[in-house]
This record gives C-alpha cells, structure tokens and sequence, in this order.
C-alpha cells in the first residue's frame, strides 16, 4: 500500500510540474498576464530570407534569435503597397496585423508594445524594412491603428520575437494596459489633418528648395528654438489617412527617406 501511494504522489507531482511548465511558458508569469500564440504547425521560413543583403550601402545579416527585444521607433504604411507581394512572397494587406522588420526570420511573430499607451498586438512579420536611420519595424495600417499610432506616424515601441509564425494570420490585437482610457469627445467643427514632414533644416535656403521640389502643397515653418531657428518643411494637409501615406511614400521616392506624417498642425 504504502508503495502504491508514493507512486500516485510521485504522478501527481509530474502533472503539476508540467501544469506550471506549460503556465510558464504561455504567459508571463503575472497574474493576468496575457498569454501569447501558441503555433503548433509553423510555416517554414522562406528560402533565401536568411541570406546576407545589402541595401543603400549598408549590410543586413538576417538571423533567428529567441531572446530579441529592442526599444525604438516604429513607422507604418498602408494603401500604397497594399496587395503588392512582400518580401517573404506574400501579398501585403495593409489591415492585416502585419509588420516589416530588417532581419527577424519570414514569417514570424513578435509582439510590439506602444510605450505611449501601453498597447500591445502580435504581428506577423512577412517584409523587410523600414531602410530608415533609427526605426526598428514598420507596422501595416492595421497595426498601426490596434496601437494608437495612426496620427503621430511615428512612435516608440517595444518589440519581442514570440518565434515562429503559423501558416496563416497569427495577429493579436490585446487591450490597453492600465487604466481605461477616456474617450475624447467628437467635434463636428473639425476636419482631422494629417501632414507629411519631409525634413527639417537649420539653413532656409536648403528648406525651400526641399519644399520646391515637393510642390504646390509644400510650405516651410519657422521653429524657434533655444539655440536659434529650425526651417521645417511640410507638405498638405490631408483629411485621409491613406491619401497621406500615399503622399509620405511619394516624397519618399522624390528622396526623403525620413519623410513621416505628423498631425495637428
């Protein structure tokens, strides 16, 4: 009898610890603790999405690292890519929970946290970008939107590799940490503008030739500043979201490659 017990004690015990296992490794160890996709039938990575590339003179060395976390800015695109293929073959769905990202493997999913409002998605990398000094990842529309970041167009976010990506879909949409958020009240009387920010410059000559060869909805703001004037060269507005990112990724082909879109001016 007294080995009988000691063998259902010592089963008992195999199961808890697999319990705990299996807890820790879904969640993250906080009580509720959002639990991440778990992805039982991965998607092969695409052959040839791990090889070295070069782009405006600089290397990128793909590689698959389980413990990648960096802190950085994020940007996003929408309508003009949209249904073009992407980098890992797939076609681009700017309202899909997607996202670009220089050397993670293809498809795989990270999770991306806004670190203005806590919010947090899962995404699907399946592209290759942003080849911008200074950002780490470029979200879809729909990304973008889930995180709070469709009029800023640029924002600081944490960004995890979760690991492989399921065959199909894998976006996760969770809530807002912290406190609800208070919902602002709408204005009838007001048109949401969205600029596009092509640069700014300490010089005014170099402005207005930057804005001159934008076009007619160019213009150049002075900024005041402690240490003297700042020459800031904007483009719009627009009322669309999509006509504006059109706009960004335009000035971007003209040569502004740290053309953004900014709001309420």
């Amino acid at each position: 009898m007294t080995g009988r017990r000691g063998a259902i004690l010592a089963t008992l015990c195999l199961v808890l610890s697999a319990s705990l296992a299996a807890c820790a490794g879904t969640g993250r160890g906080a009580a509720g603790a959002r639990s991440l996709p778990v992805v039982t039938d991965p998607a092969p990575i695409v052959p040839g999405t791990m090889r070295a590339y070069q782009v405006r003179g600089r290397w990128y060395q793909p590689v698959e690292d389980p413990d990648y976390e960096e802190v950085g800015m994020a940007s996003w695109y929408g309508d003009a890519f949209h249904g073009r293929p992407t980098a890992s073959g797939e076609r681009f769905d700017m309202n899909a929970l997607t996202a670009a990202h220089k050397t993670l493997p293809l498809p795989g999913l990270v999770e991306v946290t806004n670190l203005a409002n806590g919010r947090t998605v899962v995404l699907r990398v399946n592209d290759r970008g942003p080849f911008v000094e200074g950002r780490i990842i470029d979200l879809s529309r729909g990304a973008a939107e889930a995180l709070g970041m469709m009029g800023q167009g640029v924002g600081e976010v944490r960004v995890r590799y979760v690991g492989r990506a399921p065959r199909s879909g894998g976006g996760v949409a969770y809530a807002e940490a912290g406190a609800v958020r208070t919902p602002r009240p709408p204005v009838a009387t007001e048109r949401a503008e969205i600029w596009v920010q092509v640069g700014a410059f300490s010089e005014r000559p170099r402005a207005d030739r930057a804005a001159e060869r934008l076009g007619d909805r160019a213009q150049v703001q002075v900024v005041e500043r402690g240490t003297g004037r700042l020459y800031r060269v904007v483009a719009g507005p627009w009322g669309d979201a999509n006509a504006a990112e059109a706009a960004r990724q335009a000035a971007i082909a003209r040569g502004f490659p740290d053309a953004l879109l900014i709001s309420g001016h």
